[in-house]
């Protein structure tokens, strides 16, 4: 089944991911990191499934968060509560010791916010947003963001064919090995150079960027979408009063100062509250359009179900 919020149009699915990333950038608070991290978690096993993202998260993203945790604290000597001395005479502090964890979880969900995106902002929705502001820009960005996904599909073409002749990584002794990485790589940058401008090419073809060009789009901004867009601004400007309220200062040098942890006062559940309602509003939104379907399916008699649903498919 569809993913429910990618229907919306891409101004709100844009706006959704910019809103997230940014408070997830520039906010330090623990509690607004763990309820990004665990809504990051959530969205990504909605989208990929639960399986590939423990998979991702206990192989990749754990160990980068115990690296990044444990590095800080041997290069940021700040703090006043000293744990030990290190044998050069650097004093390790709890204070380092926190921050690095801190960070850690940044880069952990802002990547995996990333993921979210890249499945959800597709280039054609990339484009339609910003092609008639910025249609170099605009068009680079969406090359970037497929460039990844691109390579590794054609990466596994290459391979299987040069695999077939047996010149894969796999055949020969190490130089034989080297030598057909090598050309791989050689082939993969051909490929990568020749694909980058037959894109150029048919776009300049096509005047894209061209003044009063005009573009057919699927994409209509209706009552949906403006329910959704007043939502994530009312609980946007929320979040913004809880915030002026002092509910997410926090500090970690000289000395640890976390505000609405302890105690926690109703205004700071309520502001934490308020961003894990913006942050699972995706997840939210799938889990109501996959009841309504469930709903649909019950009133009508299974066997008149999937006649109506082979008769839809083979409906010209």
């Amino acid at each position: 089944m569809e993913d429910a919020f990618s229907t919306y149009h891409p101004i709100i699915n844009f706006f959704y991911f910019v809103v997230v990333l940014t408070i997830s950038v520039f906010f330090n608070h623990p509690v607004i990191l763990g309820v990004s991290l665990i809504s990051a978690i959530i969205y990504s096993m909605v989208l990929q499934g639960w399986q590939k993202v423990l998979k991702f998260n206990f192989l990749f993203m754990l160990p980068m968060l115990i690296i990044v945790a444990l590095i800080n604290p041997l290069f940021n000597h700040a703090g006043v509560t000293i744990l030990f001395y290190l044998k050069n005479g650097n004093p390790i502090t709890l204070e380092s010791i926190i921050y690095g964890v801190v960070m850690s979880v940044m880069l952990v969900q802002v990547i995996i916010w990333f993921s979210c995106y890249n499945i959800i902002m597709t280039s054609d929705k990339f484009i339609y947003l910003f092609g008639r502001i910025i249609p170099a820009l605009s068009l680079i960005f969406s090359m970037v963001l497929r460039f990844v996904p691109k390579f590794k599909a054609q990466l596994k073409v290459i391979s299987n064919g040069q695999k077939c002749i047996g010149r894969d990584i796999t055949n020969g002794n190490i130089l034989m090995r080297a030598r057909h990485g090598v050309t791989i790589l050689s082939i993969m940058v051909t490929w990568a150079l020749e694909n980058a401008i037959e894109t150029a090419d048919s776009m300049k073809a096509r005047g894209y960027g061209l003044s009063g060009r005009t573009a057919f789009s699927l994409y209509r901004f209706d009552k949906r979408d403006k329910g959704m867009l007043a939502m994530m601004l009312g609980l946007l400007l929320l979040f913004i009063v809880g915030v002026s309220m002092g509910n997410t200062f926090v500090q970690y040098n000289p000395a640890i100062v976390i505000s609405g942890i302890n105690p926690v006062t109703f205004f700071s559940f309520f502001t934490y509250f308020i961003f894990g309602a913006f942050c699972l509003m995706p997840v939210a939104v799938d889990g109501l359009s996959y009841l309504r379907w469930e709903k649909m399916k019950a009133m009508i008699p299974e066997k008149e179900f999937h006649m109506e649903m082979q008769v839809s498919v083979e409906a010209p």
